[in-house]
Parts: structure tokens; sequence; C-alpha cells
């Protein structure tokens, strides 16, 4: 246990769930992976909300009038800057670590979920002894191991691809058209744009950031998806669609964040949180 905290704790746990899952519906993976990411989001769902809370009272602020004017009064004067907006922190009663804690205690919680899928494929003789030694004696492991890893057209345990056409290759694509890796990267897309809120004002240097993240991050998953076991497209996809519709949940989806201008409201005053 204390010797390997990380695996008596988060890994350890999460596989056995998932081998679970998989035994009591019949030794599918992919539907495992499937109910699995979406248990994982359910118990995190109170995390999740105060995190996009959080993230859209901090963007407000970057859209409010009077924090604009700050901004351009001390521009030149750091120390005097922070002193006002820690005045304003205080007087409106925001945290600005409300959106930052959630995301570092959901965390380990991915790793171990993305470390979980991997573990349970057991692409190697090697993994496929640790994950031997990883499931709890009350489970009968010789009935779960070897997993089945086929789900619909893909061996989970491999990287998708949709053969080409009469034998038709290309060595930068060994695998075939890479179907599930444009899915990844474009519900990572979608998932990005809309949980980011419009930013007016031009000295925004998280808006900025995270503009350039809703690009960079669907290349980087579809490139990750495109090298990697297929059980992990799985679990991005069904993740990236139950962001969608948390997002939407709360009522925050705004499809005009897809148009190149983006959404552009008119700067607002920011309401106190709770």
């Amino acid at each position: 246990m204390f010797s390997d905290p990380w695996g008596f704790f988060i890994l350890n746990p999460f596989t056995n769930v998932l081998l679970l899952i998989y035994n009591l519906i019949g030794h599918n993976f992919g539907l495992a992976v499937i109910l699995f990411t979406i248990l994982i989001r359910a118990i995190t769902w109170p995390l999740n909300a105060q995190q996009l809370k959080g993230a859209r009272v901090m963007q407000d602020l970057q859209n409010d009038k009077e924090w604009q004017d700050i901004q351009k009064k001390y521009a030149k004067d750091r120390e005097k800057l922070a002193q006002e907006q820690m005045r304003i922190y205080k007087d409106r009663g925001i945290n600005p670590f409300a959106s930052c804690l959630p995301t570092l205690i959901q965390f380990p919680i991915i790793i171990g979920l993305y470390q979980s899928v991997t573990r349970a494929l057991a692409a190697t003789p090697l993994t496929l002894l640790q994950l031997a030694r990883t499931i709890y004696p009350f489970m009968n492991a010789a009935a779960i191991i070897p997993l089945n890893s086929r789900f619909l057209w893909m061996d989970l345990g491999r990287p998708e691809g949709l053969p080409f056409p009469g034998g038709f290759t290309l060595s930068f694509l060994p695998y075939g058209f890479p179907t599930l890796a444009i899915v990844v990267a474009l519900t990572t897309y979608l998932q990005t744009k809309l949980t980011l809120p419009p930013s007016t004002n031009p000295n925004d240097q998280t808006a900025a950031m995270n503009s350039m993240m809703s690009i960079y991050m669907p290349l980087f998953l579809g490139w990750l998806v495109l090298n990697y076991a297929s059980g992990l497209a799985i679990y991005f996809v069904t993740s990236n669609l139950l962001g969608i519709f948390q997002y939407a949940m709360m009522g925050r989806v705004n499809w005009r964040n897809l148009l190149p201008t983006g959404s552009q409201p008119a700067p607002s005053k920011v309401k106190k949180s709770k």
C-alpha cells in the first residue's frame, strides 16, 4: 500500500471497476469503457460544474468595464494593478482559485482513468502479468483475462483504421483511414470551443491562451489516438460528448462560438459569486 499509493488508491481500484463492468455486461470491452467513463463523469459532476462556474466568473471579470479601465490605468504599475485586482476579488466575492482547485483534484482521476484503460488492454505478456496481479481476489481472473478487445470494427488494443480500397496504403497511415482519430479531434474541438466563454477584453491573455489550446489540444489528442490503442479513443470520445452535455445542462452552450468571429457580447457587470 505505502510503497505504491498511486496504484493502491487510484490505478488498481479504477482497473478493477472497469473489469467488473466488463464482466457484468458480457465481456464487451468497448461498452465497458463507455459505461466506466459515464460513471467517473457522474461522480466528478459537481467538480466539473464548479470548475465551469469558476471559469465563467473569471471570464466575466475580463469583460467587465471597470476592470478593463483599471488595466489600462495601471498598465505600467504592476504592483498597483495587483492591489486593485485583489480589491475587486474581495468586493465581489470572487475566488480566483475556484476553477483551478477542481482541475487539480480531477487531474489524478483523469490520469488514473487513462492508465486503467491501458492496463486492462494488456497488449504485451508483461502487461498481462501486471493485470493479473492487479485483479482483486474476489474476482475470477481466469474468467476475465485475456480480455475480448474486439468492438465494432476495431481491435481496441491496437490503433484504429479502416482499410483503404483496392489495397492502397500510405506509409504515415499504416493502420488505414483514421476514423476515430478524426472523431476525437472534432469532438475535442467542439468541447473546447463550447466551454470557452467569449472575451471582449483585448488584454485578456487567458482567453488568447485558451483560443490556442482549442487548436492544439484536438491535434494532440488526434495524434495520440492515431498511434495508440483505440480503446483510448472510445474513452476520449465519450468523455468529450459528456463534457458538452454537462455544459448544455448548465445552459452555457453557445454554438456561435464555433464561428470564425466567435461571439462578442457587450461588457457586463460581474455579479457577486456565491
